[in-house]
């Protein structure tokens, strides 16, 4: 075999390695923005869900609280924000994560507001609400965790060599993660 010959077949296999390594990067990529969109539908589900169950739990302690009307509209008000955001296509990530610590503020103080009734505290309804908006309160959580590790996933791979090139070439972009504001990670103060 000729020189000539050797380095054509050691070039030509260098193409072909950096194609399937290109290949391979790409098919990474939008495994992980899929990812990223899945798990930013999962957090959705759940605040779909919260979003739904709030007016019954509202209704129910309102039954027994007639005279905390201004904790029912700070609730009230939160739960339109937080489906104002998931509604608009224009909402950022940081958008939703600040309408929905609003209304998860507005709902803990629902909550101690119904701590100072024992009688609907024993309302077997209430008390199922109360179950289940715990439970919701949790699969947001593990949704919100889920979300957050696969966009740190996607964007260790857009700034991270060589997967970066491929990033670069085909318009790749950093997520957002699902953060809280600064002024929701005090602690709440509750009042009576």
């Amino acid at each position: 075999m000729s020189a000539g010959i050797i380095a054509l077949l050691i070039v030509l296999a260098i193409v072909i390695i950096l194609l399937v390594w290109g290949v391979a990067a790409y098919n990474h990529l939008v495994a992980l923005r899929n990812r990223v969109q899945n798990g930013f539908s999962q957090i959705d589900v759940q605040l779909k869900r919260r979003t739904d169950l709030v007016p019954n739990l509202v209704e129910t302690v309102k039954g027994y609280a007639t005279h905390e009307s201004q904790v029912f509209q700070k609730v009230t008000e939160a739960r339109a924000e937080a489906v104002k955001a998931a509604g608009s296509s224009s909402a950022t990530t940081a958008d939703r994560a600040q309408a929905e610590s609003a209304l998860s503020n507005a709902l803990m103080a629902l909550q101690a507001t119904a701590e100072a009734y024992p009688d609907l505290k024993a309302n077997q309804n209430f008390l199922q609400l109360q179950d289940q908006l715990s439970d919701l309160e949790q699969k947001i959580a593990y949704a919100r965790q889920f979300y957050n590790d696969v966009v740190q996933k996607l964007n260790t791979a857009v700034q991270t060599f060589p997967s970066n090139v491929i990033a670069g070439m085909f318009h790749f972009s950093q997520a957002q993660y699902f953060q809280v504001a600064e002024s929701d990670k005090a602690v709440p103060q509750v009042k009576f």
